[in-house]
């Protein structure tokens, strides 16, 4: 039975945790069950059939990050990706230093995986941001020249309020200290253009429109990283067991169809993503829009309100059809407020992003905006603040 209260209408506005499934990934998906089934390392011909599958698509993944096909490697999904960066290219330089420079707004794969590394001996500096959540080119550049720093990450944008950083001067900085830069792409990749000048990257198939289940991991040849785990003979060493084949051609097939049309989604997102910047800070009192107003992904826009509980306001919103996270996980229970926005010094309290996709309409924008005023003054009401 249909719950009455639920809207007829459903507006999804979560693009930067998952991407809808692409509908050539769709396809892809379905197709390569026929020839993707076998294990591709065996050497009968079903396996060989795999194995063409599967170097197929590592070899368009390649091409789009910009490396050669024996630098990808296919893993778990976006965080195991980003543990095996940190983590190998660690161990890697076990030689060199102990210390592993990072931005202090990286996603929280990234500084789990720092806390895992400092409990078992080694060391971490985090590079603190403005209030607009980018690093200081020259603070990363002072702190990767000092001895003993193994390896470094900066994000290409962050994922909670869209800014992006400045990774190509910080990565010519690592250059000059001898220090590998690795970059979270996992906003990025299949939207914008990827920066230069990185040695190890890592991705989310689910993020562009691909299946979940799907990360990418990309070393540089060159670069020095070991396993941090049993490996077998899979991916090169890199990552153990069966690949999900189906799924890796999918991914990669609907990696290849959003790049394609990137450019003209970003153009055409862009001033939607204005339009709430612009209106949210018109209409609705005590607000505060955070991130860069313009070197910023396309598609995604953060705001914090004042008075309202965070959770609360995701629950309403979703009541009246909108499909929204929160780059706070500020709840009553936790009372723990976002790394990120946090680090950037900003409100945190009633934050939501929203960030969009391919299938974001005009007017599911517009609908978004012309509800929103009234659903934050309804819970302020309840809460007991009026007079805004």
């Amino acid at each position: 039975m249909s719950d009455d209260r639920k809207p007829a209408v459903r507006t999804y506005f979560d693009a930067a945790t998952a991407v809808p499934l692409h509908p050539v990934a769709k396809q892809a998906f379905a197709a390569a069950f026929d020839d993707g089934w076998a294990d591709p390392a065996r050497l009968y011909t079903e396996a060989r059939r795999a194995g063409q599958l599967l170097e197929a698509a590592r070899a368009v993944v390649a091409e789009v990050v910009g490396a050669r096909p024996d630098e990808v490697t296919f893993c778990a999904n976006g965080s195991v990706a980003a543990h095996l960066a940190v983590l190998g290219g660690l161990a890697g330089r076990r030689r060199v230093g102990s210390t592993f420079v990072h931005s202090a707004v990286e996603h929280s794969a990234v500084l789990h995986t720092a806390e895992l590394w400092t409990a078992r001996g080694g060391s971490a500096e985090s590079i603190p941001t403005d209030r607009l959540g980018r690093v200081s080119t020259s603070a990363f550049a002072d702190a990767v020249a000092r001895p003993g720093v193994a390896l470094a990450a900066l994000m290409s944008a962050n994922h909670e309020v869209g800014t992006v950083q400045p990774v190509s001067d910080v990565a010519a900085a690592c250059a000059s200290a001898g220090v590998p830069l690795y970059v979270d792409a996992a906003q990025t990749l299949g939207r914008t253009p990827l920066p230069s000048g990185w040695s190890l990257l890592s991705a989310s198939a689910r993020k562009w429109g691909g299946p979940p289940g799907v990360g990418v991991l990309v070393i540089r040849t060159g670069v020095r990283w070991t396993a941090p785990h049993p490996s077998d003979e899979r991916e090169r060493g890199r990552f153990p067991g069966a690949p999900a084949l189906p799924a890796i051609v999918a991914a990669a097939a609907s990696l290849r169809a959003v790049t394609a049309t990137a450019a003209a989604e970003a153009a055409r997102l862009t001033p939607l993503v204005d339009r709430i910047r612009e209106r949210v800070a018109a209409t609705v009192p005590d607000v505060e829009v955070v991130g860069d107003p313009v070197d910023r992904l396309p598609n995604l826009v953060t705001f914090s309100c004042l008075y309202v509980d965070g959770e609360a306001l995701l629950h309403a919103l979703d009541a009246r059809g909108f499909a929204v996270s929160s780059g706070s996980s500020c709840t009553s229970s936790t009372l723990s407020p976002s790394h990120v926005l946090e680090a950037m010094g900003v409100l945190s309290h009633g934050n939501v992003r929203v960030s969009l996709h391919a299938g974001t309409t005009e007017a599911e924008v517009e609908r978004f905006l012309a509800e929103l005023p009234g659903i934050v003054a309804d819970l302020r009401a309840t809460a007991g603040v009026t007079g805004l």
